[in-house]
């Protein structure tokens, strides 16, 4: 059973920086790609980041390129989001979920898996 845990979640002010953790367990966290979603109240779940088995290739949501970069150790089974300047419309749940397939997709019906959410709170 795969089970995956957020973590470094909080309450920021515009313009800081967090970073997400989220570790897995099992043995065949490097099988496979790993995303990260979002979502806002009263918003559907939405696309932020993605990245394949091994590291080799990432996708941004328009919203986030440039601030956001996503990476992985797959010798501590944990993959990461770097948040970087923050705005109020970040705020949301952020969800980290494994995909059924090695490369990163950005599709939210690609990923099986998928952990509890870590709250992502922005002031203006």
């Amino acid at each position: 059973q795969v089970q995956l845990v957020e973590s470094g979640g909080g309450l920021v002010q515009a313009g800081d920086s967090l970073r997400l953790s989220c570790a897995a367990s099992g043995r065949t966290f490097s099988s496979y790609g790993m995303g990260w979603f979002r979502r806002a109240p009263g918003k559907e779940r939405e696309f932020v980041a993605a990245i394949s088995w091994n590291g080799d290739r990432q996708y941004y949501a328009d919203s986030v390129k440039g601030r956001f970069t996503v990476s992985r150790d797959n010798a501590k089974n944990t993959v990461y989001l770097q948040m970087n300047s923050l705005k109020p419309e970040d705020t949301a749940v952020y969800y980290c979920a494994r995909s059924s397939h090695i490369v990163a997709t950005m599709n939210i019906y690609d990923y099986g898996y998928w952990g509890r959410g870590t709250q992502v709170t922005v002031s203006s």
